[in-house]
């Protein structure tokens, strides 16, 4: 049995249709130099692409 990466499984989300979300990096500190639009467009989460949720899925041992 393949332990669930914990690390991995907290910074992630699968939706109910087991599209997964996650919080793109560069979002936390040095933003005040940023625009608005800059800004706006860093908010909330993103969801991952195509080919990362395979592998994702089988590292938080997420049943389809």
């Amino acid at each position: 049995m393949v332990k669930t990466n914990k690390s991995l499984h907290k910074r992630i989300k699968i939706t109910g249709r087991s599209k997964i979300l996650k919080r793109p990096p560069g979002q936390n500190h040095f933003n005040a130099k940023d625009s608005g639009n800059a800004t706006r467009q860093k908010k909330g989460d993103k969801t991952a692409p195509g080919d990362l949720n395979r592998t994702v899925k089988a590292l938080v041992n997420f049943h389809y």
